[in-house]
């Protein structure tokens, strides 16, 4: 399955027919280029998520339900993954390690389960160690409710903050007009939960009679990028918008960020959602892009190996199908660079224990970002 190739880097404007909106205005093309893209594991149709072992072998979940490990030049398949919900968007989806992984082996997992009474899935989070090629002791940690059949905003990214709280996210799962602003049902949320499983006492709902008590903050659409800061240890969230207002956020206990009562976005249609772009109680976004640049996956670089993107944000773009880089001042997003243009919807991305960028792009695989 796994081919090498370096590919010459190259700049193609390149916009999907199914983004039917204007180009974006805002964004720079490098001055120069001094890097490399290689293919380093190919033949996966949607790698959605990505972490690195101890060893050096890189894990990688395939949306329709693998869960591949590539090491030394092979890729094998891993056995006993959770049987996923394939539906629109919903599948295998994230996957991240324990803090302390070397010393625990849990792996932890978000996928689409339709484990409940209702027709459909929902967003599930599970943890996991590997053994002999195979996932053992597993445990589910939380199961998003009710299931339904709408194939879109399953969230779901994790990451860990720096005391060991694994943060995960759902999407509003199509009912915007309902679970968003409702923390009583999930959907639309950002949560936090012990290693286990067990709910913070201290979460900002955890005494609130009817609430969905791992809820940590509301008001959101479809967060597709979660990252931890990597000198406020503050965790950093994007989500999609509508037609126009992708988020970047700082998720901040039991706060709201407005959907969809306030939205920078439109309808899909054209027509409005809403004339509020804020309103008291809510959170601004630091960023939002208009048009929508479909985010997902997100990460800071804080490797030498990247002198001139040190402290930067990489973020991927599905719609115009490039890696974005942010340059972040003050918590304010003071210039947008594009790279790898034209190269394919970009779905992950993350930085490897050795300072490496990695990559993972639709119908192609996982790209290494090599400095020349």
């Amino acid at each position: 399955m796994k081919k090498s190739a370096i590919l010459p880097y190259f700049f193609v404007v390149m916009l999907t027919s199914s983004c039917a909106q204007k180009s974006d205005k805002g964004i720079n093309l490098p001055t120069h280029v001094d890097f490399t893209a290689e293919l380093v594991v190919s033949g996966i149709q949607n790698p959605w998520g990505m972490v690195f072992l101890p060893n050096g072998a890189i894990l990688i979940t395939e949306k329709a339900g693998k869960l591949l490990l590539y090491k030394s030049g092979k890729t094998i398949e891993i056995d006993n993954v959770p049987k996923v919900y394939l539906r629109g968007q919903g599948g295998l989806l994230d996957i991240e390690l324990h803090p302390d992984y070397e010393e625990n082996g849990w792996l932890y997992l978000s996928y689409a389960s339709s484990n409940g009474s209702n027709k459909g899935g929902n967003t599930t989070i599970m943890r996991a160690k590997l053994s002999e090629n195979s996932l053992v002791e597993k445990q589910l940690l939380y199961k998003a409710m009710p299931n339904t059949t709408k194939g879109q905003h399953f969230g779901s990214r994790l990451e860990f903050d720096n005391e060991g709280f694994l943060y995960f996210s759902v999407g509003d799962r199509g009912n915007r007009d309902v679970n968003p602003q409702d923390i009583t049902k999930d959907g639309g949320k950002i949560y936090r939960i012990h290693d286990d499983g067990q709910i913070p006492k201290d979460n900002p709902f955890a005494d609130r009679s009817g609430a969905k008590t791992a809820i940590y903050s509301y008001g959101h659409r479809n967060p597709q990028g979660l990252a931890k800061h990597y000198e406020t240890g503050q965790i950093w969230e994007h989500e999609h918008g509508p037609r126009g207002g992708d988020e970047i956020n700082i998720v901040q206990k039991g706060k709201n960020y407005g959907w969809p009562i306030i939205t920078y976005g439109i309808n899909y249609s054209g027509t409005k959602i809403t004339d509020k772009t804020s309103k008291t109680g809510m959170e601004q976004p630091i960023y939002q892009w208009t048009p929508s640049i479909a985010p997902c996956g997100m990460t800071f670089v804080t490797s030498d190996k990247y002198p001139n993107w040190k402290g930067n944000l990489l973020v991927g773009s599905l719609a115009f199908q490039y890696l974005e880089r942010l340059v972040i001042e003050n918590n304010k997003v003071v210039y947008r660079e594009k790279l790898l243009d034209g190269m394919g919807r970009l779905r992950s991305v993350r930085q490897s224990p050795d300072g490496f960028i990695y990559v993972g792009i639709e119908g192609k695989g996982i790209y290494r970002i090599t400095p020349n």
